[in-house]
């Protein structure tokens, strides 16, 4: 250090281990103020600066941008500071979040390919490469939105999304990855979703009201799906009741043994896609009660108490 306590520009640079341009950067922006000048002109800066100088590269690592360093820098109370800093380390950890579970899709896909049979490899690659990574669930969503009765109210669309979809899990295994895959495939063929026949209480024609329904099989499938992981039969109960009375509402007609005799009817003709529901009981993982697996146990023990009544 000079006599007078000072560095000069490069001094300062030497000390912080940065470039004399980096330097001369935050200096020309407003953001590391000089102590004074040389008789020639030249920037000189106080031992302040070095630390004021690290604070701007830490900050700058974290990816802040140079005019949310400033007003840190500014801020003399240190409630700008807490706000952005806790902001940005919240959006790192969101970034560094979406970057793992990108590598750990691939590790699984790259697993799933390697140890594959050699005449099973080109149809696997083909299902992992549409699927973008990290995966997404947009084609699962719109799958169901074209499903569902149309003008559902939004918070049964969102419910019954929240059941249906099954999210990529974070640490996949090769066949969770090909689960997903094929399902992926699944809702995005020609023939998916929309284009299908619809079950007859989506037919709002006939007076059902498919909101009032979904609302009531929510409450039948979470009954039921305790039963389906003890390993139980099919029976009849609290579940099955639940499970009528959602299309007894939605019709607006009675529960009686005749409705009983004609619900188990309707259903056993309603279309099914029970391909989906396998491949996303795999993707859910074990454990898991998949609403699909909750609608044909509840609809097998329908079936069951007709019998036994007849």
């Amino acid at each position: 250090m000079s006599p007078d306590g000072l560095w000069s520009i490069g001094e300062l640079a030497e000390r912080a281990d940065v470039t004399v341009k980096t330097v001369r950067y935050y200096s020309d922006g407003g953001l590391l103020p000089e102590a004074d000048r040389s008789a020639g002109g030249h920037r000189r800066y106080g031992p302040e600066a070095l630390e004021r100088l690290r604070l701007i590269r830490s900050l700058r690592t974290l990816d802040l941008p140079v005019p949310e360093v400033a007003r840190v820098l500014d801020d003399e109370d240190g409630d700008v500071f807490e706000g952005v800093f806790e902001g940005v380390v919240e959006g790192q950890l969101r970034e560094l979040g979406a970057q793992l579970a990108a590598l750990r899709w691939r590790e699984a896909a790259l697993r799933l390919v390697r140890d594959c049979p050699p005449s099973e490899r080109a149809e696997r690659l083909r299902l992992v490469g549409a699927v973008r990574v990290p995966p997404n669930t947009d084609a699962l969503a719109r799958f169901w939105r074209r499903w569902l009765p149309p003008r559902l109210p939004a918070p049964v669309v969102a419910t019954v999304l929240e059941q249906t979809v099954p999210q990529p899990p974070d640490e996949p295994s090769p066949g969770q990855v090909l689960a997903f895959a094929r399902l992926h495939a699944f809702v995005s063929a020609p023939c998916g979703g929309g284009d299908r026949a619809q079950p007859a209480a989506h037919r709002t024609d006939g007076g059902h009201r498919p909101a009032v329904l979904y609302e009531g099989l929510d409450d039948a499938y979470a009954l039921a799906a305790p039963q389906l992981r003890a390993g139980l039969a099919p029976r009849a109960g609290e579940a099955l009741d639940c499970f009528v009375a959602a299309y007894a509402c939605s019709g607006g007609v009675r529960d009686t043994p005749g409705f009983r005799r004609d619900l188990g009817r309707v259903l056993a003709a309603d279309p099914r896609i029970d391909r989906y529901w396998q491949l996303a009981a795999e993707v859910f993982g074990p454990g898991h009660t998949t609403a699909g697996a909750a609608h044909d146990w509840l609809l097998a023990a329908l079936h069951n108490q007709l019998n036994a009544a007849a």
